[in-house]
């Protein structure tokens, strides 16, 4: 189980706001701060802090000028130097913040070479929960072996904090067997990198292969990183499949999540079924949030 963190988080990331917006952030009370999700801002309307389910308002309206000064205080005033993933719609911001990005898109040919005047921002308020992986991750090995492993959650579930935490664990020996761990942080939510520096903790022995689709950058770290595990953030494409398919082939270990609440779900879907019947993976760690807010996880054999 996991338990609720402090507002620190929350007062980082209202730190990056320009002025006027950090101190209507900071209005939110303390015991909301700890639920807050997102900080979203929507251009002529106020700004909002999500909290669960529900959108907050905050007492600033958010102006097409302060969006702009926001994306210049997350791309540390060099744009250009954002420019790739600026382009893809986000921005990872140092300190292991995400700002997601709506605007008018520039295109060129068949794909979004830029984004102008924007109208809308969503800074997402990552939060670590080391330790939450430790008692899980030794249920993960038999015979010494890491078993390829799917997390399943609905959205919002909290897969990617899982996933954080296991690679963490698997990369130092936290609880288990040591590996060298490839992560694949196609959105850049995981590793959160900056600079090629990670701002969330993912171990010592990972190699992180940042805003690359899956289905290219699994082939390029097995050539290139010799990875034991790899491990990589919603499997949602049929060339995603393909690819692990390939890596498993190779003998390298998968972790994975997937937008699912159990099995029953998977087998719903028929992308999903082929993945069972591949048999990729052999365990699923399924996810539940608990009535007091914590979460609960259930291993299960995949056959």
């Amino acid at each position: 189980m996991e338990r609720e963190g402090t507002d620190m988080r929350y007062e980082a990331a209202a730190a990056l706001l320009p002025e006027e917006l950090r101190r209507a952030a900071l209005t939110l009370p303390p015991p909301l701060r700890c639920r807050a999700e997102e900080l979203r801002l929507r251009a002529g309307r106020p700004m909002t802090a999500l909290t669960g389910e529900e959108e907050r308002p905050l007492p600033a309206t958010v102006t097409p000028r302060l969006l702009e000064e926001l994306c210049d205080r997350a791309a540390e005033y060099s744009r250009y130097a954002a420019a790739e993933t600026i382009r893809q719609g986000y921005l990872s911001v140092r300190g292991g913040f995400r700002l997601g990005l709506c605007g008018t898109a520039v295109i060129k040919g068949e794909e979004s070479t830029g984004m102008r005047q924007l109208s809308s921002a969503v800074l997402r308020i990552g939060r670590e929960k080391t330790g939450i992986g430790r008692t899980l991750s030794p249920a993960l090995f038999k015979n010494g072996r890491f078993l390829s492993t799917l997390l399943l959650s609905p959205p919002g579930g909290g897969k990617t904090t899982l996933l954080r935490d296991l690679v963490r664990c698997l990369s130092d020996g936290d609880g288990c067997p040591a590996r060298r761990v490839a992560l694949l942080d196609e959105r850049g939510e995981v590793a959160v990198m900056c600079g090629g520096i990670p701002q969330m903790e993912v171990g010592r022995r990972t190699d992180v292969l940042d805003g690359c689709p899956k289905a290219l950058g699994i082939p390029m770290v097995l050539r290139a990183m010799n990875p034991q595990v790899i491990a990589v953030d919603e499997i949602t494409r049929r060339q995603d499949l393909e690819a692990m398919v390939l890596s498993a082939g190779c003998g390298v270990g998968l972790l994975a999540t997937i937008h699912a609440a159990d099995r029953c779900e998977l087998e719903e879907k028929p992308l999903y079924r082929q993945l069972l019947a591949e048999r990729v993976f052999s365990l699923a760690v399924c996810i539940r949030r608990q009535a007091d807010g914590t979460r609960a996880y259930t291993v299960e054999e995949l056959k």
